[in-house]
């Protein structure tokens, strides 16, 4: 079945209300790795003091960062070729600005990744225990990478703010479908009903 087809199969079936496994494993673990990322970015340095712990965690930062880096590559991935589109609930004004925001979570995340990168090359880190990367680039783009990616993320979260607060009015106020389409438990009680 061509996606187009199966688009079009999964839009015009009422039956079909939550999104399939991978596209909400893969939803939750970007947003569970964005959120760890965020929090050791933004606090490590007044948490801990300099030392080989504080090294360490920079260290599982990086690594954690390629990760994210996977799957946000995945995700529109699977998302075309595997995952299942759901018919719009609200084709109105509030759809232009919820594909508005996605749009925009998904540009900023390639934006941080990038960033993350180039200053990982630049620092010539460690990752995954004894893989190294090689150090390339002028020392001094370390500073302003660092600082970019710091305010990309600091974006990315008030975004990812305000994208939790949509889901949850339109779960608590609004009384729609919306939240429940990506949550994990609502996949396996579906998946168990059709056995």
């Amino acid at each position: 079945m061509s996606s187009s087809t199966r688009r079009a199969t999964v839009a015009g079936n009422p039956g079909a209300s939550a999104y399939d496994r991978g596209t909400i494993a893969l939803h939750w673990l970007t947003a569970g790795l964005v959120l760890v990322l965020w929090l050791i970015g933004t606090f490590l340095e007044d948490i801990l003091p300099k030392g080989a712990v504080r090294s360490g965690i920079w260290s599982a930062h990086f690594d954690l960062g390629f990760v994210l880096t996977a799957v946000i590559v995945a995700l529109p991935l699977w998302r075309w070729f595997g995952g299942r589109r759901l018919p719009v609930e609200d084709p109105g004004a509030l759809h232009i600005l919820a594909k508005t925001t996605h749009a925009a979570l998904y540009a900023l995340l390639f934006v941080i990744a990038g960033l993350g990168i180039a200053n990982a090359l630049v620092r010539g880190v460690t990752i995954a225990g004894p893989l190294a990367l090689p150090a390339i680039g002028d020392p001094e783009w370390r500073r302003p990478l660092t600082h970019w990616h710091g305010v990309a993320a600091n974006i990315l979260m008030a975004l990812a703010l305000f994208h939790a607060a949509a889901a949850l009015v339109h779960h608590y106020l609004w009384h729609d479908n919306i939240l429940r389409r990506i949550l994990p438990s609502r996949a396996a009680r579906l998946t168990s009903e059709r056995r």
